[in-house]
Formats: C-alpha cells, structure tokens, sequence
C-alpha cells in the first residue's frame, strides 16, 4: 500500500470513529439543562469536523473544478450533495455519503495500483548497465552508450542489457519477462539473445547488434507505456457519456428540487421544499458516473497488463477490443507458421556419374555469394565448403536462379524455368519443398530439396483458432503452390494463396477485408520486412516480436515476444475476457443507477441507498475490473 493510500485509510478510520461516536453520544444525559440550540450546535460542529477529516479534499478539487471552469465532475457532486444534505440538517448522512465515497476512492486506488504493479513488474526487465569489453577490461556503461558492436559480458543473474549474438560462452535464460514461459531456455555459441532476459548459469559475452533505443526491451517499454493513449471505442464512449451526463442530471437535480414545489404552490397545496431538496440531493449522489469512468478504462488497463505478462502486447485498448472481434486470422508462412529455416532434405542425381554430395556442391558453389536463405542452406549442407575464390562470372536471373563458373565448371542453378530457357527438361516433381535444379555444362544432372521447417506450435495455434470461433484460417505465401499445399495439409489451413509478391498479398488482404461482415475484424500475422504493409492495412497487425522484422513491429498492432502461434487464440480469449467485463460493469453501473434514480425522484429512496448506488456500485465495478489481471486459466 502506498502512501497516499495509508494516509486515506487512516483519514477513513478517524472519521468513521468519529462518527460513531458522534452518533451514540446521549447528549440529553451530558448536557443536561443546556437549551436545545447548544445542543444541535454542538452535534453540528462535531459532524462538521467529522465531515472535513474526510471531504476536505474533495471539496477543494471541486472548488478548484469551479475556478478552472471544469465544473461537472464526481468531485462537485459529492461535495453540492454533502452540502446540502448538511445544509437541511442531515448530518450523519452527509457524513455517511462522504465517508463512504472515500472508501470507494481507496478501491479504486487500490485496484489501479495492482495493475499499475503487474507493468512495473514488466518494467523490471529495463537494464541498469551493461559490462563492456574495453582493451581487455570490463567498463560499467548505461546501456544507451553502448555502440554496435560492441563486445559485452553477462555474469550469472544479470539482465541481457541489448540485443546481440553469443561469441563466447553457454547458458541458461529467463525469458518470463518477456514471453511468460516460466521454462528458461537453453542459450549457445552462435545464438541471439534479446535484451529484456535474465542469465541464469554461465558467464556469456555477447556481440551487440542494436542499439540500446532499437533493442527488443526498449520497444517493449515503448509499446507498454504508449498503450493507454490509445482508447477503444467503448472507452471512448464512456468518456464522451460521462462529459454530456453529468451536467445533465445536474440540471435534472435541480428542476427535481424547484419545479414540484412551484407546481405544488401554484395549485394550493404543500410545497415542502425541503423534501425535494433532499431527493435533488439523492438524486446527484446516485447519479455520480464514478463506476463507468473509473472501471472500463481499469477493466482494459487490466486486460493489456495479463496479456502483457503472458508474452502478448497489445499497443492500446481499441486494439484489445478488436482482437475479441477477430473473426478471419490471415497467415504469412514463412518466420509466421514455419521456422524460416530452410534445409537440405534431399538431392535427387539424375546421371550416374553424378553424386548426391558433388550435387549439393555444385548449386552450392553457384550460390557461393548470395545471403539468400536458400543459398545458404545449400552452403550449410555441404560436406566440403565451396570457395569464393572458385567462383567467377556469377550472373543473376530475376525470378529464375544463378548461373557461374564453378571451377571452370559452367553451372545453372534455379527453378525450373532457368531450366527451360537453357531448353533443359526437367522431372515432374511430387515432393514437397523448394526445389533447386542443376544443370552443369548445358547438361541437366539433379535437383535438390530445401524444405522449411514447420513451427511446434504452429498446428495447435491453427486448432486454438477454431476452438475460439474464428471462421477462417488463410496462409499466404511466395513459395511454389506444392510447397503451400504440404505446410496447409499439416495445419488443418483450408484456405491458401501461394507464389504471392509483396503486393500481391496485401491484393488478397483487400478483397478477405472487401467480403467480410461490418463488425467482423480480420487479423494479419506476419514478421518479415515485406509484411509491413499488410500488418498496416488488416484491422489487426500481429508480429512475431523475437525473430520479427523491425517494420513488422514497428506496423503491428499486437507482438508476440516468443514468436509462438498458440499465442494468438490466447490473445483473442483475453481480450474477450475483457470485454466480458467491460459489458458486465456498463450494465450493472447504468442499470443500477437508472432504477435508483427513478425511486429517488418518486421519494422512495433515501440517501443511504444513494450511497449504494454510487459508491457500491463503484466498489462492486472496480472489484470486477481487477478480474481481467488474472488471465493464466484463461
């Protein structure tokens, strides 16, 4: 507990004493022959003492409301209501309304610092320095002084300061942080690591590959901290109701406590101002909007923290509320739905003379200069590295493949229409994956297969999908259509569209978006640069967040840190959690305060069940808000 909440805790328990007491005092036996005046003086300076330990702050936010011309807020309808109850005399309930108002306020404190809490723990994974390798020598740096390349060591139990690859070294990570994987994961020479994590075991050093500003915990800090700028709809709404509602009952409140008794005297009868005074005044206390402003934004301060902390960040509340609507999920395959690690499966020699090795190698020394994956997968599998320096005369074919001299060797490796052009026919082929034909010296001798490898949790992501409702699955891809249908058929992925160019995807996102329902929301997976696009253009942009693409977070809407598919139905379960709650404590706040309000303007209810109408209500929203933290059996 905070501070400010012990002082309020303590301000509550003084004044609810005090009240008490001031309420069981047998004035008549102490003060016994003093005039009945003394007396009701005496007990309203005793109230009013009562009253000011506790309203005192709230009176002044009000009278400061007033002099910044923000005059309709909870603040002054406690503090007109508390009045004027004290005003005609009814003291302990001024006192009660008030008292019991601050009891809320202590919730609603209370209920916000818990998920405000469940951040700063996210927040804890922020570095404090990073140790760094200078001639020999370990130098304490902050972090964002820590250049590219730069060598730093990470000793047993400290943060990964930035993001890098592991030179030196093994260990064991906590990646909780992050990914809410409690399991930590194995870390070796070769690696990358993301900042953020924690070193359980070894002593590591680690090749910097980002400055501290683009490493993966400071975006995740960005991303945390900027998310409650963005408002949902529903959220909005509250806001927008909230500014147009108050001074509407306000008004209302005061045509209760002046037009009955103006209508009563214009036809002979009773005014009794002082009785519809006192239900104007009723009237305010129920109808203060305290449950709905506070509750729904804490119901999805709530829901973006326990996705937070299950390795899902959502970058703002409209989003969380659109994920609970998703309906069509849209994949990218490859780094989305398989590893984007692409291996040698086979190598299939169509001469005799020709080995399944001296295949390999032979596409391997044509491909000898590029960074494709495919290029280097042919390299990795390789039993003997090809050379540079026996390659010469490279020369690319957009769309096609390479041709060079290998060894004095003229060797074409491509598809198979690089084949064709050099009027080559090749072998109808069956097997899935990327196929990679070689031709050496204009004569056709083999194909190789490079497949990618399909994510662990890529099927159950697929299957959770269904599970939740969503309707349709769809894969895109720019592979060839064989490789397309092998990854779909294991997935249980009905819908696919391959051999897809950039724009060609966000082509086919426009018309899944053109044929979908009004309230329906169409989410796109993705984590390459050219997925930017489309993560822009989908109602929701999800990236994979720790093999990603800097564009594809930076365009997303939601990121998931450990880049696992099952996350997504995970994702979509919270957020409709969350709505579930948001919708529970709109119905129970206005339909509570609608019925109260009525049976306070007809005279039935009495300001005590105004108290429960505002404050009850409030306490019974905010502890219903506090549900959507808990989200680790959703």
């Amino acid at each position: 507990m905070s501070k400010k909440q012990k002082k309020s805790l303590i301000k509550i328990l003084v004044a609810g004493a005090l009240a008490l007491a001031v309420n069981l005092i047998p004035y008549e036996g102490l003060l016994e022959g003093t005039p009945e005046i003394a007396v009701k003086i005496i007990k309203a300076v005793l109230n009013l003492i009562t009253y000011l330990i506790v309203g005192y702050e709230t009176i002044k936010k009000a009278v400061r409301g007033i002099m910044k011309k923000q005059v309709f807020d909870e603040h002054f309808l406690m503090a007109v209501a508390t009045v004027g109850a004290f005003a005609l005399g009814e003291y302990s309930e001024a006192v009660a309304v008030m008292l019991f108002y601050q009891i809320g306020e202590l919730f609603e404190s209370y209920a916000v610092g818990k998920s405000r809490r469940n951040i700063s723990n996210l927040m804890d994974i922020r570095p404090d320095y990073a140790n760094v390798l200078e001639n020999g020598e370990l130098v304490k740096k902050d972090p964002d002084e820590v250049a590219i390349g730069s060598l730093i060591k990470i000793l047993p139990g400290e943060k990964v300061p930035i993001d890098g690859i592991i030179t030196e070294g093994n260990s064991t990570l906590d990646t909780s942080a992050l990914t809410g994987e409690s399991v930590p994961r194995e870390a070796l020479e070769g690696d990358e690591i993301i900042s953020g994590c924690i070193n359980l075991t070894g002593v590591i050093t680690v090749k910097t590959t980002k400055e501290f500003g683009e490493s993966t915990v400071s975006k995740i800090l960005e991303l945390v901290e900027n998310a409650s700028s963005r408002k949902s709809k529903s959220e909005a709404f509250i806001s927008k109701f909230a500014k147009v509602y108050t001074p509407i009952v306000c008004y209302a409140a005061l045509a209760l406590a002046i037009l009955p008794p103006i209508v009563l005297m214009i036809m002979g009868r009773d005014a009794n101002w002082g009785e519809w005074i006192y239900r104007a005044l009723s009237f305010l206390v129920i109808s203060c909007p305290c449950a709905l402003v506070i509750s729904i934004p804490l119901s999805f301060f709530g829901g973006i923290g326990g996705a937070s902390r299950e390795g899902v960040l959502v970058k703002g509340s409209n989003y969380l509320e659109a994920l609970a609507n998703v309906k069509y999920v849209v994949f990218d395959k490859t780094g989305t739905l398989t590893k984007g690690v692409f291996k040698v499966t086979d190598a299939v020699p169509m001469k005799d003379w020709v080995e399944k090795s001296e295949l390999i190698r032979m596409a391997a020394g044509a491909e000898v200069y590029s960074s494709h994956p495919i290029a280097l997968s042919l390299i990795d599998a390789c039993d003997v590295k090809p050379s540079q320096e026996d390659t010469k005369d490279v020369k690319e074919i957009p769309g096609h493949g390479l041709e060079a001299v290998v060894k004095g060797d003229k060797i074409a490796a491509g598809n198979a229409k690089l084949m064709k052009s050099m009027n080559l026919s090749v072998p109808d082929i069956s097997e899935a994956g990327t196929i990679v034909h070689v031709a050496k010296n204009g004569e056709y001798v083999g194909y190789v297969i490079i497949s990618d490898e399909i994510k662990e949790g890529s099927a159950e992501g697929i299957d959770g999908l269904k599970k939740t409702g969503v309707s349709k699955s769809v894969m895109l891809t720019g592979d060839a259509r064989k490789a397309a249908d092998a990854v779909a058929k294991k997935l249980g992925i009905t819908e696919y569209h391959a051999e897809l160019l950039p724009e060609d995807k966000v082509n086919k996102v426009e018309e899944l978006l053109s044929n979908k329902g009004e309230n329906e929301i169409l989410a796109f997976v993705g984590d390459g640069i050219n997925d930017a696009p489309v993560l822009s253009r989908a109602d929701v942009g999800i990236a994979m967040g720790a093999m990603g693409s800097d564009a594809a977070i930076e365009a997303a809407d939601v990121v998931l840190m450990d880049d696992d598919p099952r996350k997504i139905s995970k994702a979509i379960r919270i957020a409709r959690k969350c709505m579930r709650i948001v919708y529970e404590n709109i119905w129970l706040a206005i339909g509570i305060k609608v019925a109260c309000l009525i049976l306070s303007a007809l005279g039935i209810a009495n300001m005590w069940i105004a108290i429960f109408a505002d404050v009850g209500v409030m306490v019974l929203a905010v502890l219903n808000a506090i549900r959507a933290l808990n989200v680790k059996r959703v």
